[in-house]
């Protein structure tokens, strides 16, 4: 159950700023830089004011005449300075924000691959993309618009409530109410009132990029059964239930504005008609009353800026919530670093494997219980059965996807002898294995590159003879770029039965001791399916194989079937 003190808005920017600590000196830097900027954004007005005061003066002392040329060159030096030292502010501000944002992407990626496989394989992809891009960018709004501005309009804030005060006491007192009212209340009320809100937004936005995703990968299926009608209606709802929500959130910005704007009118009429009330009672001169009157109006800058962010706020704290929340979950299988590295051998009965009663579910469905099962070493296992028979599952569970809920896999080692998969160094159990899955993964890049996943740094000779054994290199040969040939977005360019066998020939290439085939021949022809078994034949005399298909045809191939 989530954590209420943990949903907060403040502990979400507590655990968001905690990020910038890398970043202290530069950020610093550019709430100095923003605090300087708007002292004399203030001043240009007060500097103007007191030039008018004096200017009116002057009809009556030509004296003064002379020192007005000197207020309008501080004028225009102060308005330069302000040029300069906002565009400081701004530069520091955002390099912190991009800087972090790689920060945060590269720990996403990092607890996505801890996660990996097997809390992603429940995910939506479409939501899980949305919060890699759009969540990401848009913390950009709180590291560059957010931390540095709450800093600036409290450090602004607290200076002109003694410049301001230094002229009238009272009048001091009326611009701290009028900062805490324009710079705290409002926003603090609006974050809280559009919290919800702002988290359903963009929940409801994932949901409709997986939603879009699904549909684009659908699209030939959707064609040849004509359900475009229910897709596009279904399109319509998700996309009707947005605009809602972020009709919802126009308002509360809207009404954020009216309040704001609202509350600096009447804190600026106040503090006139109180500054007129003690010059006509002769506790300030007219000079005090323009100055403290214009530097009130001219001063709600920063706290407006702070009090505007609340309209944002609320998407960035829900994307900030987001983020943290997959950085924040705990991986179903935590990878092994201080365990063994294995070098695989056989047993006394010849067997590099042996799984012992192992029992598996996914939460309250069963897939396996008590399966036992001995792995020979040098020969080809078959896995047959039909579908939905936890034949994937079992090869998953030997690579350790998932921990088994009953029983023992026990790897043998040449040191350590029999030893459990989860006291295996998980680097090491990957490099003993190939693993050759249903639906093959191809990136936009060349069928060379994609062939090379298997092993990075392999040669195009290596390349070139892992593909003779997944009955690949002729069909490669025949392109006019050869390996160099560029496949398009997840493979749209090749069959299934191409993308297959790039999938086996990164098998071939990788080298594992121990072959993982998961419906290796589904999707090819005879012709293709044949070379590829006399391949997988002689690549057991070096290493083991097994493989899980539901046909028989391919079984033919195994030296032992064992029945799911």
């Amino acid at each position: 159950m989530e954590n209420k003190e943990n949903s907060t808005g403040l502990y979400i920017m507590a655990r968001l700023i905690v990020l910038v600590k890398p970043l202290t000196i530069v950020m610093l830097l550019g709430i100095i830089l923003g605090t300087l900027g708007h002292i004399c954004a203030i001043f240009v007005t007060v500097i103007g004011a007191e030039g008018v005061a004096m200017a009116l003066e002057s009809f009556s002392n030509p004296i003064l005449v002379k020192e007005l040329s000197s207020y309008v060159k501080i004028l225009v030096s102060v308005a330069v300075l302000r040029g300069l030292l906002h565009y400081g502010e701004q530069y520091c501000n955002h390099y912190i924000a991009f800087r972090i944002l790689a920060i945060i992407r590269h720990k996403v990626f990092d607890k996505l691959r801890k996660l990996c496989p097997a809390k992603l394989e429940t995910r939506e992809k479409g939501n899980l993309i949305t919060m890699i891009t759009t969540d990401i960018e848009l913390l950009e709004v709180f590291f560059a618009h957010t931390i540095s501005p709450i800093a600036i309009a409290i450090l602004v804030s607290v200076f002109m409530v003694f410049f301001i005060g230094k002229q009238y006491p009272p009048a001091g007192i009326i611009a701290a109410i009028a900062y805490v009212v324009v710079g705290g209340m409002i926003p603090v009320s609006n974050e809280v009132n559009s919290a919800n809100a702002g988290l359903k937004f963009r929940n409801d936005f994932g949901k409709m990029n997986s939603f879009i995703l699904g549909a684009l990968y659908g699209v030939d299926e959707t064609i040849q059964y004509k359900t475009g009608n229910k897709t596009l209606l279904a399109l319509n709802k998700k996309s009707d239930d947005l605009a809602e929500t972020r009709e919802e959130l126009v308002e509360y910005e809207k009404n954020q504005k009216l309040f704001t704007n609202l509350s600096i009118h009447v804190f600026s009429l106040i503090i006139l008609g109180v500054m007129l009330f003690a010059y006509i009672n002769g506790k300030v001169n007219f000079e005090q009353v323009l100055i403290a009157t214009v530097a009130m109006m001219s001063s709600f800058g920063p706290v407006v800026a702070l009090s505007a962010l609340s309209n944002n706020l609320n998407q960035t704290l829900a994307c900030g919530k987001r983020v943290l929340a997959l950085l924040d979950e705990e991986p179903q299988v935590e990878e092994i670093t201080d365990g063994i590295d294995l070098e695989m051998v056989a047993n006394a009965k010849g067997n590099v494997v042996t799984v012992n009663n192992v029992s598996f579910s996914y939460d309250d469905l069963e897939v396996l219980r008590s399966r036992s099962v001995s792995i020979p070493k040098g020969k080809i296992l078959g896995i047959h059965g039909p579908s939905g028979c936890g034949k994937s599952t079992f090869l998953r569970l030997l690579m350790r996807f998932w921990d088994i809920d009953e029983g023992q896999i026990y790897y043998y080692d040449k040191v350590d002898g029999p030893v459990t998969v989860d006291y295996i160094n998980t680097a090491s159990l990957r490099e003993n294995q190939s693993f050759v899955t249903q639906d093959t993964w191809i990136s936009h890049d060349t069928i060379a590159k994609n062939i090379g996943i298997g092993k990075p740094d392999a040669t195009r000779e290596e390349i070139i003879a892992a593909s003779k054994k997944a009955s690949l290199h002729q069909f490669v040969a025949s392109l006019s770029h050869g390996y160099d040939t560029m496949v398009g977005e997840l493979g749209s360019t090749l069959s299934g039965g191409e993308k297959q066998r790039i999938g086996i020939a990164r098998a071939f290439l990788h080298q594992g001791n121990l072959m993982l085939m998961d419906e290796p021949t589904s999707t090819l022809d005879s012709l293709n399916e044949g070379i590829i078994l006399k391949s997988l034949k002689e690549e057991a005399e070096d290493r083991t194989v097994v493989l899980v298909s539901h046909r028989k045809s391919t079984m033919g191939v195994a030296d032992e079937i064992v029945e799911f």
